[in-house]
């Protein structure tokens, strides 16, 4: 499915206005479900696994492709996948893989008839930054849900992330995780012909599974030509799946490597650890000559991570004195609602094979198993003495184990946490069921167990039915009973980009419910609704590469008395152009009724009855240019008042070594009838240098008008090769609003502290 779901499910639009409109921007559209010219894909590619074949040579991976060894190697046939699917490609691409007993190996030779044109726009690691690209997805355990994305750009800079949910965004999963980072090797080089990569990746960081003596994979590959927003993809694949269908690994070309002989190598990477912070303390008596004084404190401390396979499907991860030093700050958020904030986890320890452990309940957020419950509190840090994991997958079965210990922090006892995880595939590649334990124990009198079952059926077609039930036992809680202490979950929805799609669900959640070591947004509801879509494929010669018009419905309902909590009805069209741009159009239409007030900025929301409408525009500006980002209005009633919205999140490549990326957010809210007001403005900037593929700094600073700070995050990196690094990490907040009504005046700096991070991985 295309990546613009994501946004359809949160940008709803007017059907009144939107249609006509759409009409007129896509002539013929009511009439056209699909391109009578189009490629059927199923006639060009092969039903049965393809051998990679065996290197009978020696290569060189230094990026140039000159070895015998590959010549002797058949090219893969690639396809025009955008910006004319099934088009004539501009570009000649000869891709080539194989393997030995240890790596899968892969070449390109990307020839370019305007080498001055080839774009390599950064040095910085994972980032796309509007640059030429080769990548290849790699569905190594065969199971049409996960991958592997391996990825690089003229420069050599490697782009590494992990795929889960067959790359769909249901509203539960995030199918790409863009923090998870693995040992593999890639070079590439240019010449007046065009440019070269030879990719060197170990099965031991694919992980697989062997029948006898032969291993099926699912694999893509594409090469992206920037300039043209040209990309050429094995196998083909069809448009059906939208404009994000080459990242799906059930898409992937089923491929069979024989006598593959897994090596189980050992990465042991020790760590040392100094620092110095300096935090701003109150004096006493407060008739002091100066308010504040200075408390330091220094960091002197090593740590051990050990990453072990000891076979080919199996994974275990040991963890002494875990530090995260290095781990970038969270990016800060304007809460407009009367719910939590969510987070995204960025430590790199949870992200081996994270999908293993998901386990959603509804909605984005909600989860049994939330990984920042380990280590964090209340957003600040608890030392974590060591833990393990263990993934791995036999047969149709994932499983995963996951156990950490914390040390006591800020009056609480120090907590084992523990999660269990298991999937099983059954009667198709596209269906399972599963199950979860969680446990978090030593809290003080809130131990806490949660456990529940869940299950995703393909029965025919694109046609998926998702069941969930979790319940959850707290020593704080007294539960009622079962119910109360649960949450039930049902899904029925059809998963395309082509034509009619929909989705209905229902879910329930207790006012007892509390998994401890998940994460739930809201408790006490019975929620039901649904969205209903179609979109509509362009032809060759059109503009738009698909428009889609969606309307979403939800209504919350409390359990106790079934009166109505939220109410919401959500239309939008959304037009996706072949260039990458994206246009939604949205409106939406809020029942909401409060019983306990909640701030919004410099003022709260008072109980009522409320109905607001609001109305925006989103604009995604193509993601393969120089400048790039998105634009987000709002405008409309807002509770008992009206309120106008802007995002803007800007990124600009000035060159190789330098990318600028913004945002700023601001809402100003007026309240006439109460004759109130208040402004939230929230502003972003980064700036990231790479000097080359080994050395960069990153400085990350951000102001929230709300509580009147700024925060600094500065990172530099030495990179000496895959699991060898050296980190220097500044964090600084500074007090801009300084006056307190009560109190002294706030000092200039709300604290600071400097780290030096070393780490270098062995291995045997």
């Amino acid at each position: 499915m295309a990546p613009t779901r994501r946004r359809l499910q949160r940008s709803p639009a007017p059907l009144a206005w939107i249609v006509p409109a759409c009409l007129l921007l896509t002539p013929g559209l009511a009439a056209q479900t699909g391109d009578p010219d189009e490629v059927d894909v199923t006639s060009l590619r092969s039903s049965v696994p393809v051998p990679i074949p065996r290197i009978t040579g020696e290569i060189d991976v230094d990026g140039v492709v000159n070895e015998p060894a590959w010549d002797a190697i058949e090219p893969l046939p690639m396809f025009m996948w955008a910006p004319t699917h099934g088009g004539e490609m501009t570009e000649r691409t000869e891709v080539r893989i194989a393997h030995d007993d240890e790596y899968l190996y892969l070449s390109g030779r990307m020839y370019d008839s305007d080498p001055e044109g080839i774009r390599s726009n950064t040095f910085y690691r994972d980032a796309f930054s509007g640059d030429d690209l080769l990548s290849v997805v790699i569905d190594s355990y065969n199971d049409y849900e996960t991958g592997l994305w391996f990825g690089t750009t003229p420069a050599g800079v490697r782009q590494d992330r992990s795929l889960s949910n067959d790359g769909v965004f249901t509203g539960d999963v995030m199918p790409f995780n863009a923090d998870w980072n693995a040992h593999w090797h890639v070079l590439t080089s240019r010449s007046e012909e065009g440019w070269f990569a030879e990719y060197q990746i170990p099965f031991s960081t694919l992980g697989f599974q062997a029948e006898g003596d032969e291993v099926t994979m699912g694999i893509i590959i594409y090469r992206f030509i920037a300039r043209k927003n040209e990309r050429h993809v094995y196998p083909t694949i069809g448009r059906e799946w939208g404009q994000g269908g080459f990242l799906k690994p059930s898409q992937g070309q089923r491929m069979t490597l024989r006598e593959v002989q897994p090596t189980t190598p050992a990465y042991v990477t020790p760590y040392v650890l100094g620092g110095l912070s300096r935090t701003p303390v109150l004096r006493e008596p407060s008739a002091a000559a100066s308010f504040w004084g200075t408390e330091q404190d220094h960091t002197a401390e090593p740590g051990l991570d050990l990453k072990y396979s000891p076979s080919s499907n199996l994974a275990i991860d040991l963890t002494v004195n875990t530090d995260f030093a290095q781990v970038e700050a969270d990016d800060q958020q304007v809460n407009l609602t009367r719910f939590s904030l969510f987070f995204p986890e960025k430590r790199q320890f949870f992200q081996e094979r994270t999908s293993t452990f998901d386990f959603g309940t509804g909605g984005f957020t909600d989860r049994v198993f939330f990984s920042r419950r380990i280590g964090l509190e209340r957003g600040e840090l608890v030392r974590i003495y060591g833990g393990a994991r263990l993934v791995g997958r036999l047969g149709g079965l994932d499983f995963g184990f996951l156990n950490m210990q914390t040390a006591p922090a800020a009056g609480r006892s120090g907590e084992n946490m523990g999660v269990l995880r298991l999937k099983q595939q059954v009667f198709n590649p596209y269906s399972f069921v599963g199950g979860i334990v969680t446990t978090r124990y030593g809290s003080n009198g809130q131990d806490n167990v949660a456990y529940g079952l869940d299950s995703q059926l393909r029965p025919f077609g694109n046609e998926y039915l998702t069941l969930t039930w979790a319940q959850s036992h707290d020593e704080e809680v007294r539960e009622r009973n079962t119910l109360d202490a649960g949450l039930i979950r049902a899904r029925w929805e059809r998963r395309t980009d082509r034509g009619i799609w929909y989705n209905l669900f229902y879910r329930r959640v207790g006012p007892d419910y509390r998994p401890r070591l998940g994460f739930q947004l809201r408790n006490d509801f019975t929620l039901y609704g649904g969205q209903f879509a179609h979109t509509w494929l362009r032809g060759p010669s059109a503009t738009l590469n698909a428009v889609t018009l969606l309307a979403m419905g939800e209504n919350y309902h409390r359990n106790a008395d079934l009166t109505i909590e939220s109410r919401s009805i959500r239309p939008s069209v959304s037009l996706d152009f072949k260039s990458t741009a994206n246009i939604t159009a949205y409106s939406n239409t809020q029942f909401e009724d409060i019983r306990t007030p909640f701030p919004v900025g410099t003022v709260s929301i008072q109980p009522g009855q409320y109905w607001f409408h609001e109305a925006g525009i989103d604009w995604m500006l193509p993601r393969s240019t120089i400048f790039r980002g998105d634009i987000r209005t709002t405008v409309g009633s807002f509770y008992d008042g009206r309120r106008v919205g802007l995002i803007f999140n800007p990124t600009w490549t000035v060159s190789r070594y330098l990318e600028v990326v913004g945002g700023y957010e601001v809402n100003r809210i007026e309240f006439s009838d109460r004759g109130e007001e208040t402004t939230t403005q929230l502003g972003r900037l980064r700036l990231n240098f790479a000097f080359n593929t080994h050395l960069s700094l990153s400085a990350f600073a951000q102001y929230n008008n709300i509580d009147g700070r700024t925060s600094i995050n500065a990172r530099f990196r030495y990179h000496f090769r895959e699991g060898t690094d050296l980190w220097i990490v500044y964090n600084e907040g500074l007090n801009f609003e300084r006056d307190q009504r009560f109190g002294p005046r706030l000092p200039w700096s709300a604290g600071r502290n400097i780290m030096i991070k070393y780490s270098h991985t062995f291995i045997w």
